[in-house]
C-alpha cells in the first residue's frame, strides 16, 4: 500500500497515517528524502506554505505554515519528529514497515506510536479546519525535524540556532508526549536531563595468578557499587511514594563495561560507563560533586568525563500563570478529557525549545493504549488515533486565537 489505495471503508486519515509509516525514516540511515516529498505533497493538498531548512547535510527540517491574521502575534509551533528508531524484526509478529491493521483496528508498525501519529494529527486537524473555513489570529507552524531519536544534536538541536527559527516567532509549542494504560492522558511540563559519563579506572597491572594490590577493577567496583547504592536509594524513594512518578527521581544504569585484552593479564585500566537521567530540580552543581565524591572514594587514579551533560532544564508551568496552560487545560476539561502534568522521564526534543524560552508541553493523545515507543510490535489502535485528530481539532482553535499576552503588547 505504499502507493496502494484506501483499504475498503478506511479512514483517509488512517490511510495517510499508514503510508507515512511505510517511508522507512529508521535510523541509522533513515530515509529523509522520501518523508520531505511526502510532506511537501501533503502541503500542496492543504494549502499550506512549505519551507526547507538544511540544519546540516542531509538533514532538513521540514516547516508548513498556516499563515494566521495577526503578525504581531507570536506563532504556535507543533512539532514532530520524522525518525523512528531501530527494529529487530524477528520479534515483530508483522513487518514493522508494512504498517499492518489488524480486525480490531489495531496498527503494527515502528512510530505507530513514536511519533508518527502526532504528526498526522496535527496534519489531518489542520485539513479539518481549513475545510470549515477556519482561520485564526495566530500562524500554525508545524516542524518535522530530523534525528531526534540519536538525540536531535543534526536536528532540533542545531534548528533553534538559525535565523529561520527565530523567523517563525515561536509563543508556544506542542511536541511529543507518551502513550497511557489508562483512562488519564499524560502532558509533560519538563523533562529529566541525560548525563552520560565514562568512568576510566587505571590501576596495576600484571599477571593473572598474582594478588596484585590497587588494580583498576577493584577501584572501577568501588564505582559502580556506590552508584548502584544510589540507584537503589532512588529505586527505594519512588516506589515508596505514591506522589512521585519516574521523572520525579534520578535513575541510572550501568551500560557499558570495557577493559582488558586477555584471561591472564591484569588490566592496567577499565572503563564504566552511565545513563543518569536527573530531573530539573535536582541541584547540578551538588550532584557532580558527588559524582566527583565516588570517583575519589574509589582511589587514586578514578577519572569521569561526560560524553553528553544537558544542564539547561527548563520548567513550563502548568498553572495559572501560564496562560497557555490555562487554555490547553480549558479545553481538555471542555472534552472531559482527564489530563495528569508529569515531568517526561527520557529526553524529547522540547528541551531544545524551552532552552530558548518557548515554553513547549509534551503530549501524545494516545490513553487506553499500552506505552511501546522503541518495543517491539508497537502498535496503535485507529479509534485512538482518529480520536486524537478530534482533540487537536479543539486545542488547536483555542491556542492560536490565544489573545495578545503581555509581552506581545
Amino acid at each position: 500500500e505504499g502507493k496502494r489505495g484506501p483499504a475498503e471503508g478506511e479512514h483517509p486519515a488512517v490511510t495517510l497515517f499508514r503510508q507515512y509509516l511505510r517511508i522507512r525514516t529508521v535510523q541509522p540511515e533513515p530515509s529523509y528524502d522520501e518523508a520531505v516529498l511526502f510532506l511537501e505533497k501533503i502541503a500542496k493538498d492543504l494549502g499550506l506554505e512549505c519551507q526547507k531548512v538544511e540544519v546540516a547535510p542531509g538533514r532538513v527540517v521540514t516547516i508548513l505554515t498556516w499563515q494566521g491574521t495577526d503578525p504581531s502575534l507570536r506563532s504556535l509551533v507543533l512539532n514532530s519528529h520524522t525518525d523512528v528508531v531501530p527494529v529487530f524484526e524477528e520479534h515483530w509478529n508483522h513487518d514493522p514497515f508494512e504498517a499492518f491493521k489488524d480486525t480490531q483496528g489495531n496498527i503494527y508498525a515502528r512510530g505507530a506510536q513514536d511519533m508518527k501519529c502526532v504528526g498526522i494529527q496535527y496534519l489531518e486537524a489542520v485539513r479539518r479546519l481549513k475545510a470549515e473555513g477556519k482561520c485564526f489570529p495566530r500562524t500554525i507552524h508545524l516542524t518535522f525535524v530530523p534525528d531526534e531519536e540519536i538525540g536531535g544534536y543534526q536536528g532540533m538541536q542545531l534548528f533553534v540556532k538559525q535565523p529561520e527559527f527565530k523567523a517563525l516567532r515561536a509563543g508556544f509549542a506542542l511536541d511529543e508526549g507518551l502513550a497511557s494504560p489508562t483512562e488519564t492522558f499524560t502532558v509533560f511540563y519538563s523533562e529529566r536531563s541525560p548525563w552520560w559519563l565514562h568512568v576510566t579506572s587505571s590501576g596495576n597491572p600484571g599477571h593473572g595468578s598474582q594478588f596484585i594490590e590497587n588494580t583498576a577493577a577493584e577501584k572501577l567496583h568501588k564505582v559502580v557499587t556506590s552508584v548502584l547504592e544510589f540507584r537503589e536509594q532512588e529505586k527505594h524513594r519512588l516506589q515508596s511514594d505514591p506522589n512521585l512518578t519516574l521523572g520525579s527521581v534520578t535513575s541510572v544504569n550501568l551500560t557499558m563495561l570495557e577493559g582488558g585484552v586477555a584471561f591472564n593479564v591484569v588490566p592496567a585500566t577499565m572503563r564504566a560507563s552511565f545513563d543518569f537521567r536527573v530531573p530539573p530540580d535536582v541541584d547540578h552543581k551538588a550532584f557532580d560533586e558527588r559524582i566527583q565524591g565516588w570517583c575519589q572514594e574509589a582511589g587514586e587514579g578514578v577519572t569521569y568525563q561526560f560524553y553528553q551533560k544537558f544542564t539547561e532544564p527548563r520548567i513550563t508551568a502548568v498553572d495559572d500563570s501560564n496562560p497557555w496552560w490555562v487554555e490547553f487545560s480549558r479545553v481538555c476539561r471542555e472534552m472531559n478529557l482527564r489530563i495528569k502534568p508529569e515531568i517526561f522521564p527520557a529526553s524529547t526534543d522540547s528541551r531544545y525549545l524551552r532552552a530558548v524560552r518557548v515554553p513547549a508541553l509534551g503530549f501524545s493523545p494516545m490513553n487506553r493504549t499500552p506505552v511501546l515507543l522503541h518495543d517491539h510490535n508497537e502498535f496503535l489502535n485507529e479509534a485512538v488515533f482518529l480520536q486524537g485528530i478530534d482533540i487537536y481539532a479543539r486545542l488547536l482553535p483555542a491556542l492560536a486565537s490565544m489573545p495578545a499576552l503581555h509581552d506581545e503588547c
